[in-house]
């Protein structure tokens, strides 16, 4: 293992920031047939400060959606503590307070982009803020596009109803989970742009679930690479790229040797024991 990948997350890092959300000696089974089980993660230790933006990394089935599923009050762990705000995450998602958006953006057919974006509000039993509603359609440059039915728009398209949707009723912490992965390429990086853009006016405490190196380093303040499963925290990498990111810090030498970085430690992950 390298020098610079250690196995666990140092105290002092838990405590250098106000967590938002803490997962502490997380470790998660779930049952398979005839009386067995599968370990998905064991022992983990995270913290995400308030306002910071996180992105997981790691192999297939190391457990990182199931990471984001306990931080959405979704899963339970089996042994260890979760926590956002210092409270149970079910709590908060009660108060829909905790936005979600995943890879299927579950849009409603039926429905026009503005519709969708207020369906939180009837959800939660609440009055439409049309208002709130209008602003968010503004923000992820859906603006004129608001009375649009999902099967009018591109892929790109939905997925920014959606993280518009996860944001409406102003959550203290937003869950992403490749929330971009069945996109191609160039509307991906697009996409990174235009969530880098969105994150730096809310500054809400994001949680990434990625499998893109490129675009966890992109949008992050720390990147989280995760051991194969049982998952645990393997690296926890600093991003010290300057905000805000343009594309062009994509082609600079220090942003590949980042990539090299992480990749080196996923690839040596996937590697059969």
């Amino acid at each position: 293992m390298s020098r610079n990948a250690p196995t666990t997350v140092p105290d002092e890092l838990a405590v250098s920031r106000t967590s938002a959300v803490s997962l502490t000696g997380v470790s998660k089974s779930f049952p398979l047939s005839r009386g067995r089980e599968v370990t998905a993660l064991s022992e983990l230790d995270l913290s995400v400060g308030e306002g910071e933006f996180v992105a997981v990394v790691g192999p297939s089935g190391c457990g990182k959606s199931t990471v984001l599923r306990m931080v959405a009050g979704l899963d339970e762990p089996t042994t260890g503590s979760v926590a956002v705000e210092g409270r149970r995450p079910r709590e908060l998602a009660k108060s829909h307070r905790l936005g979600v958006a995943f890879q299927e953006h579950a849009l409603l057919p039926w429905s026009s982009v503005r519709n969708n974006v207020a369906l939180p509000y009837r959800l939660a039993g609440r009055p439409v803020d049309s208002a709130r509603v209008d602003e968010l359609v503004e923000l992820v440059g859906l603006k004129g596009f608001e009375n649009a039915r999902p099967r009018q728009l591109s892929g790109g398209m939905r997925q920014r109803v959606a993280i518009a949707r996860a944001l409406v009723l102003g959550p203290d912490v937003l869950l992403l989970d490749e929330p971009f992965g069945a996109l191609d390429a160039v509307t991906r990086r697009r996409m990174n742009r235009e969530l880098a853009r969105i994150w730096a006016e809310q500054r809400i405490t994001t949680i990434l679930v990625t499998h893109d190196v490129d675009e966890a380093l992109f949008l992050a303040d720390r990147v989280v690479v995760m051991t194969g499963r049982p998952g645990r925290v393997r690296h926890v990498h600093d991003v010290t790229f300057a905000r805000p990111r343009e594309a062009e810090i994509t082609r600079t030498p220090e942003f590949h040797d980042a990539v090299d970085l992480l990749t080196g430690l996923l690839d040596a992950e996937s590697v059969p024991a």
